[in-house]
């Protein structure tokens, strides 16, 4: 079967996700370490001004890039959308690239994921080996993916309103301290004493446009998860409808939560304070949030910011579970993968493709023969560029739909939901999206001796996609599809 003609992937797995489902799955799979931990890294190193502007401008990009998708998902709603999409919309090697580049970035996450566990776990149990928090926790993943569906969109529900429920709580004693009614250690005494923060020494953009332009990259990983709407949209109970509805949700609920955290945060504690730059997987003390909470009075909150973080890494992983289970069974049943993985199971799961992803996500016990930090690193740097590529592959794919829906005269009315800003839409989600990719390690260009370590780890991701969309032209002859040939009914499927 060509990757440009009908699968039945949608009529194998079971339509069991619900509207609710659909938006907690983006947002468990977006609010997590990067907004917990990291975002006090953003502060410090562009100022609170910078920091909002950034998360401002990237979210922005994830709008455009959600509506692209969301557009294509509610009128073709299949599983392993991007692959599908980029497949049909671009060259069959563009899809089958772009495929296996979404199952290799969320199944070494996984993995990146077991390792934040155990630097988690470690806080209350440090004498306990990592590898048996890993061991536990990859089981309960599959665990809740090999029931149902619908098991695993319950549990990730429950995951994202923990995480939901933490950020509504922080912006609340935030406003309070912010406004004076909740003094804790009384650092500031009122509204213009925090205002005055953004006033202080190089802020409110502190380190110009270069540290906006690093502070992006922190900003894209925060925002990476939000496209599993897409993934899921071949297992909604009414995708014309629900998708839509989730893409206008997920989008303002996640960019208010970010945009408002990071501005309390910058109200709060001053970008020149060196525990910002501390923000450490492993040392949740010094979280953003925890630190808030401590100058509430609120001194439990080390613990409890804990857990909440690790609620964050196994929402994240279980996610990245389902995600990559998806997509390799859609590459399977396009003969883009072999098609032992195309197999379902009675419950709807294709339950080899979630035994192969768990077998990459193993990769965390490597933390056995190395320290956790470093397998921690080395993870993090092997899954970096997939997810960026997703996100260019999503705009290109949905620019090129476009031009073909219209070129062959359909309706534009005919669409369950409209992206809005085309042309302009994709094409900035596009060119930010790549400013963004190529520049995630610019700083070791500027070095007298340049860091080709750094360079390779960062960006290895870019090449090996290329190489892998040129070789599958090659063998299979393929090409880019002409806007006049593209399989733009969503009938045949």
């Amino acid at each position: 079967m060509s990757a440009n003609t009908p699968s039945s992937t949608a009529s194998a797995l079971h339509r069991e996700l619900k509207a609710r489902h659909l938006s907690m799955i983006a947002i468990g799979g977006s609010i997590g370490t990067g907004l917990f931990v990291a975002s006090g890294a953003t502060i410090s190193q562009a100022g609170p001004g910078g920091a909002v502007l950034a998360y401002m401008i990237v979210g922005l990009m994830v709008y455009f890039l959600m509506t692209s998708l969301g557009e294509m998902a509610a009128y073709l709603p299949v599983s392993g959308s991007f692959a599908t999409y980029g497949a049909r919309y671009v060259d069959e090697g563009f899809g089958f690239a772009l495929g296996w580049n979404y199952w290799y970035n969320w199944a070494v996450t996984i993995a990146v994921d077991l390792v934040a566990a155990q630097l988690v776990m470690a806080y209350w149990f440090p004498d306990v080996n990592g590898v048996l928090w890993s061991a536990g926790f990859l089981a309960i993943m599959v665990a809740l993916n090999a029931i149902s569906v619908r098991g695993f969109g319950e549990a990730e529900y429950w995951f994202a309103a923990i995480k939901v429920v933490t950020v509504v709580v922080f912006i609340g004693v935030g406003l309070l301290m912010i406004l004076g009614i909740l003094r804790g250690d009384g650092q500031h005494e009122g509204l213009w004493a925090h205002v005055a923060l953004w006033t202080q020494g190089d802020a409110p953009f502190a380190g110009g446009f270069a540290a906006m332009i690093g502070v992006a990259m922190i900003v894209g990983f925060s925002f990476q998860g939000t496209e599993l709407i897409g993934i899921a949209a071949g297992e909604s109970e009414d995708p014309a409808r629900n998708i839509p509805r989730a893409v206008r949700q997920v989008f303002w609920r996640i960019l208010l939560f970010y945009v408002f955290a990071i501005l309390i945060i910058s109200l709060i504690i001053p970008y020149t304070d060196p525990q910002l730059l501390k923000n450490d997987v492993g040392d949740i003390a010094v979280s953003p949030f925890t630190l808030v909470f401590h100058r509430a009075g609120l001194l439990s909150a080390a613990a409890v910011m804990n857990a909440v973080v690790l609620t964050s890494v196994l929402s994240a992983g279980n996610s990245g579970l389902y995600a990559s289970t998806r997509m390799l069974h859609v590459l399977a049943c396009q003969r883009m993968a072999p098609r032992i993985f195309a197999r379902v199971n009675a419950n709807g799961v294709p339950f080899m493709a979630l035994i192969a992803t768990t077998v990459v996500a193993a990769l965390c016990f490597l933390t056995n023969i190395f320290s956790p930090q470093l397998v921690y690193v080395w993870l993090l740097n092997l899954s970096g560029m997939t997810g960026f590529i997703a996100w260019l592959g999503i705009a290109i794919s949905h620019y090129r739909f476009r031009k073909g829906y219209e070129a062959q005269g359909m309706p534009l009315s005919a669409l369950p939901y409209r992206a809005s800003a085309f042309p302009f839409g994709p094409i900035f989600a596009f060119v930010l999206c790549l400013i963004i990719t190529l520049g995630q390690n610019y700083q070791a260009f500027l070095q007298d001796k340049i860091d080709w370590t750094g360079v390779i780890a960062t960006y290895i991701g870019l090449p090996l996609f290329l190489l892998i969309w040129l070789g599958y032209r090659v063998v299979k002859g393929s090409r880019i599809v002409p806007y006049g040939e593209m399989q733009v009914k969503s009938e045949a499927y």
